[in-house]
């Protein structure tokens, strides 16, 4: 027992000596940066250290797995570049949305990237780098370093609410997706809308619930859009009455309403007016199709005519076989029966009949053929 309790000890040294030793993603060099130093590897418990307050509980709900920093140098230039991998797309995405702020600009680079005038945020796959400080902000820099990464990221689907978003009116950093309350209690207190963050307990996330935010500016008015999408109809239908219910009251008094369209549930907060806020749901892009396949007889069937037609020969055909095949079984035991009466059927010691003696004459199986 002892011997195996020292095994099982030097098993876990030696897969911890193997995890520290495991070679991070970001390279040495690319484009014209060339690292200072070998790259320091976060897991466990220094993952959700010197982010502040709010942020660690983002982190955790989205599943951070692995932090890796390292510092790059370009002549008198200097970079940080931080690699966060997730456990998914959808985790890697709800983080580059808390880390995105308005000012930034897309500059069309990963999945999603965001600039601002001294750092960059990249999605890509279940990872998104950070790159700040950046004394002269050159995102082309970045290109090569991005195509090392992008082979090695997770490329599962982003989720599907990320498109729903409508982009007329939108703010370009203001886009908040959350998997669980503590990112959307995060969404909502970052785009001014503290006073209802508590709604974030009420939306049923431990349904599987996804939700998205984003802030409207429009010529006429304004609004923060906040999207609910839940598993099934039934499910939304009766969250929308929860929802309507948990609403405070200076939410309704300020024209905050819950609608439903199929699985979706849409709010937007602090609108101008109820005119600006249902111009912004009638921007959301969410369809839904329902299908029905039913059998029935359509253009590309055969007439009926050549439907019977087709029953009366096949028939026929299985009948003219069975009888063939009948005839052909009688006629050969005929003739065998010619050729080799009493050996091969009907032998005489192999049938039994039974006499039920009304006359003195013995009875001879062959009489019966």
């Amino acid at each position: 027992m002892r011997r195996i309790f020292y095994a099982l000890i030097l098993l876990g040294l030696l897969a911890s000596v193997g995890a520290t030793a495991e070679p991070g993603l970001l390279p040495d060099h690319f484009g014209p940066w060339q690292a200072e130093s070998p790259s320091q590897m976060k897991v466990g418990a220094g993952l959700h250290e010197g982010w502040g307050e709010v942020m660690p509980g983002t982190l955790q709900e989205a599943g951070l797995r692995l932090v890796e920093d390292c510092s790059y140098k370009n002549g008198d230039e200097q970079l940080k570049v931080s690699l966060l991998t997730f456990k998914d797309s959808s985790g890697a995405y709800e983080f580059y949305t808390e880390a995105i702020a308005p000012g930034m600009k897309s500059v069309g680079l990963g999945d999603e990237s965001a600039f601002g005038p001294h750092n960059g945020v990249i999605l890509i796959g279940n990872m998104v780098v950070l790159a700040d400080p950046f004394s002269n902000p050159r995102p082309e820099s970045l290109a090569e370093l991005l195509t090392i990464l992008k082979a090695k990221a997770d490329r599962t689907p982003f989720p599907p609410l990320k498109s729903y978003l409508p982009v007329t009116w939108r703010v370009f950093g203001t886009e908040r997706y959350a998997l669980g309350p503590v990112g959307l209690r995060a969404a909502m207190t970052s785009l001014g809308q503290a006073a209802y963050a508590d709604l974030a307990n009420q939306v049923g996330f431990q349904l599987g619930v996804e939700a998205i935010l984003a802030k409207y500016q429009g010529a006429h008015g304004s609004g923060v859009l906040l999207l609910l999408e839940y598993p099934t109809p039934q499910l939304a239908e009766q969250h929308l009455h929860h929802l309507e219910e948990a609403l405070p009251a200076a939410a309704k008094r300020s024209g905050v309403t819950v609608e439903r369209k199929a699985s979706l549930l849409s709010l937007v907060f602090e609108p101008t007016s109820a005119m600006h806020a249902q111009a912004i749901r009638d921007e959301v892009n969410y369809n839904t199709e329902v299908t029905w396949n039913e059998p029935s007889h359509t253009a590309t069937d055969p007439p009926m005519v050549v439907i019977m037609v087709k029953i009366f020969l096949f028939t026929g055909l299985f009948l003219g076989f069975a009888t063939g095949v009948g005839i052909a079984f009688g006629g050969v035991r005929v003739v065998i029966k010619r050729l080799f009466p009493g050996k091969v059927f009907d032998r005489p010691q192999d049938i039994e009949v039974l006499q039920l003696g009304l006359s003195g004459k013995k009875i001879d199986a062959s009489d019966m053929y």
